[in-house]
């Protein structure tokens, strides 16, 4: 495999809609969520190239550096889940851009999707990559399929200080007032963690629950 030059590794978009993008990220989130943002990007593109993917990297830029946002004060919502409300924000920035439907649709799917597993891999690329490089910087997904010298120069630009304790605390802060949003995610499982008494709700418990009446049991055939 060959493995791309620091300045190529380090490369991100730089059309005005990125840079846009970039200080909209930079002037609402934390440095935490900053250099995750970019080593996410970087990763995932980096991912497409070496699957030979063709895929659009202004879009994965831009999906990249708001996937977080939903978690950030300003941008979340009352009773949507953090996802949504990054790819509402996404929207709303791409919307102001005059960029094409199809595209924004694109960067929201892939934004709203980004922590369901086993559905984006088989999307569109931006929808799988985001994903891809969110798996492998959050949790390691794809970490001995990396190239261990760029991802060493790719942590090294945007380290990840105290990242993990740090992202969880962050992470949770993002949706603690809204619990009951996390429902059938993996976030469920972090409200239960932190919240004292929290208990999402089971599905077995919800169908058994239903107004509906079961229907009477057939007669006997004739």
């Amino acid at each position: 495999m060959t493995i791309p030059t620091l300045a190529h590794a380090l490369v991100i978009p730089d059309s005005l809609l990125a840079k846009e993008a970039t200080d909209i990220l930079r002037e609402h989130s934390t440095d935490l969520l900053f250099n995750h943002s970019i080593r996410v990007y970087l990763f995932a593109a980096e991912q497409g190239r070496q699957r030979n993917l063709r895929f659009d990297r202004e879009l994965l830029y831009v999906a990249a550096a708001f996937h977080d946002l939903g978690l950030i004060k300003k941008f979340s919502s009352p009773d949507e889940r953090f996802e949504v409300d990054g790819a509402n924000a996404a929207r709303q920035f791409l919307n102001t851009h005059n960029i094409a439907e199809d595209q924004v649709q694109t960067v929201w799917e892939a934004i709203a999707l980004h922590t369901t597993p086993g559905i984006p891999k088989h999307m569109g690329p931006e929808v799988a990559l985001l994903n891809s490089g969110v798996l492998l910087d959050v949790i390691g997904v794809g970490f001995d399929q990396f190239p261990a010298e760029l991802r060493e120069e790719i942590v090294a630009k945007y380290p990840r200080t105290n990242f993990k304790e740090g992202f969880i605390q962050e992470y949770f802060a993002g949706f603690a007032h809204k619990p009951a949003t996390t429902y059938g995610t993996v976030n469920a499982a972090v409200c239960e963690r932190f919240i004292p008494g929290f208990k999402s709700p089971n599905a077995c418990d919800l169908i058994a629950a239903s107004p509906f009446p079961d229907s009477p049991s057939p007669g006997p055939r004739s």
